[in-house]
């Protein structure tokens, strides 16, 4: 934030939280996360229902989730760079004061219209309060052992978020009404909000008011929603329509012109060193495949208990339950045993593999498969999978980062996972959809027993092409990432940033 972006020995120095009151950040910053990520799947169990209440069509159906993503995925940068610029405590208390007040508009909604314009609001202060809580953590966080622990919890949390949201939207859609799913965020949000007003720190600035880059955030926040906007279409008018190719041709224009402006502005949104580390791109590009991933397992697993296993939406949420510890388990684990005895360069491409094991184990289920005996170890390997991914390429993500770009930066993280879900999102749903029709017209007619040997035909195709993704995953990580004395070779260099968030060199690298 501005308040700590000083690149001064005197806001390095700064005195750090006594360690109860840095714990406890951790625990406000991991509601607000949780309630970022949540939101994503808690809302997709409750659509049936809100379509029923409110009466709008299933055309009309998508854009209570593209309207979210749309809004969140194209100011993260934005927010990012806000959190610096306006101080992070601060920003973080004004994300989740808005955060909660779309929820309360979203779940009061009596139309279509109401609940739509509702979600773009959770989007445009999630996009403030996801790289804000991160950034927060960043800085935070600078003891590599607590940093490690923190962000092991950070990352399970990003990890698990999306089947939580699921177990969470069965509970109350089944128990209360389809509103609670929009109103546990105030719940929510009230909590993290006395706890950001207590331990969050507020670190006064030192050093001259950065300035906004006007041009290049709106050449980022233009590209980022042509291309969310571009998967999204794609998903329900195909990859030939006009508007398709015509969005995502346009986001290449505007994120060529956002790279050549980044070379040359004075005040850059994002500086172009911060993703051109090998690290820190390594992390990104894997935070990335393995949103496109994590898609693959809650969307198509979820259509498969649901729509084949006939499972209830409460039963589907907790089916994901073992997954979920594994993840927590997997994650404690890796940040605090195996990233600082490995690094990310051996842990990250294990987690690939993983996640590419669990993926083939899942293209064997078929439409009299049972979960004990047929889901529930692929579930498991994928939640070691996650648990190993997340919480190291996070913490590389930010790791060595100027604190006066500590936000942008963490705003890269979600916006990573953001582009790959809405990847996942339109093109695993189209390859899904194709090889289900393909499989039909090969085996007519068309009899109860074809389409449900189609549909499971089509999650095995998605699984397949989710497995090649972690495949290239695995190769890219290995290849990219430094060794671990590369990396702290590098923190160590004698022309090192003085304003950097990590003032001590870490065996994580």
């Amino acid at each position: 934030m501005a308040s700590e972006t000083a690149a001064s020995p005197t806001s390095v120095a700064a005195p750090a939280a006594p360690s109860s009151r840095r714990w406890l950040t951790l625990t406000t910053v991991a509601l607000a996360q949780l309630m970022v990520v949540l939101d994503a799947t808690v809302v997709n169990i409750a659509l049936p229902s809100a379509q029923a209440d409110l009466g709008f069509s299933d055309g009309d159906r998508q854009w209570v989730v593209t309207a979210y993503s749309l809004a969140f995925g194209s100011l993260l940068l934005f927010g990012g760079r806000l959190s610096d610029l306006i101080g992070r405590k601060r920003a973080f208390i004004i994300g989740l004061v808005g955060f909660a007040a779309a929820s309360a508009l979203g779940g009061a909604a009596d139309s279509f219209g109401t609940l739509v314009a509702a979600r773009a609001l959770q989007g445009v202060f999630g996009a403030l309060l996801a790289p804000t809580a991160l950034a927060v953590l960043t800085t935070t966080f600078t003891i590599p052992k607590e940093r490690a622990r923190a962000f092991g919890v950070f990352g399970a949390i990003a990890g698990a978020g999306g089947a939580i949201g699921l177990l969470l939207g069965g509970v109350l859609t089944e128990s209360f009404d389809w509103r609670w799913n929009l109103y546990i965020n105030v719940v929510i949000a009230v909590v993290a909000i006395a706890g950001a007003l207590v331990f969050v720190r507020h670190v006064p600035r030192t050093g001259p008011r950065p300035k906004l880059d006007v041009p290049g955030t709106l050449l980022v926040s233009g590209a980022l929603f042509a291309l969310v906007f571009g998967f999204s279409h794609a998903e329900t008018d195909g990859w030939d329509a006009p508007l398709t190719w015509g969005m995502l041709a346009g986001s290449v224009v505007l994120l060529v012109a956002f790279v050549l402006w980044q070379r040359r502005a004075e005040h850059p949104l994002l500086p172009l060193s911060i993703v051109l580390d090998r690290n820190r791109g390594a992390a990104y590009s894997s935070v990335l495949i393995a949103g496109v991933g994590m898609f693959a397992i809650f969307l198509f697993v979820t259509y498969y208990l649901q729509a084949t296993l006939k499972y209830t939406p409460i039963q589907t949420g907790l089916s994901f339950l073992p997954m979920i510890g594994m993840l927590v388990v997997a994650a404690q684990l890796g940040t605090n045993v195996f990233v600082p005895r490995f690094g990310p360069k051996v842990m990250v491409p294990i987690g690939m593999s993983l996640a590419v094991v669990g993926m083939v184990y899942l293209t064997h289920l078929g439409p009299d498969s049972g979960y004990a005996a047929d889901l529930l170890a692929p579930l498991m390997i994928l939640g070691a999978a996650m648990g190993t991914i997340m919480p190291a390429s996070i913490q590389t993500a930010t790791l060595g980062v100027d604190r006066e770009f500590a936000g942008v930066a963490s705003a890269m993280v979600n916006t990573s996972q953001q582009v790959g879900g809405s990847i996942g999102t339109a093109l695993l749903n189209t390859l899904a959809a194709t090889a289900a029709a393909d499989y039909i017209a090969a085996n007519l007619p068309s009899t109860p027993e074809v389409m449900a040997e189609a549909a499971v035909h089509s999650y095995a195709t998605a699984y397949w092409w989710a497995a090649g993704f972690f495949a290239v995953g695995a190769v890219l990580s290995a290849l990219l990432f430094r060794r671990r004395s590369q990396g702290r070779a590098a923190q160590q260099a004698p022309d090192a940033a003085p304003g950097t968030a990590e003032a001590v060199p870490t065996t994580a690298h």
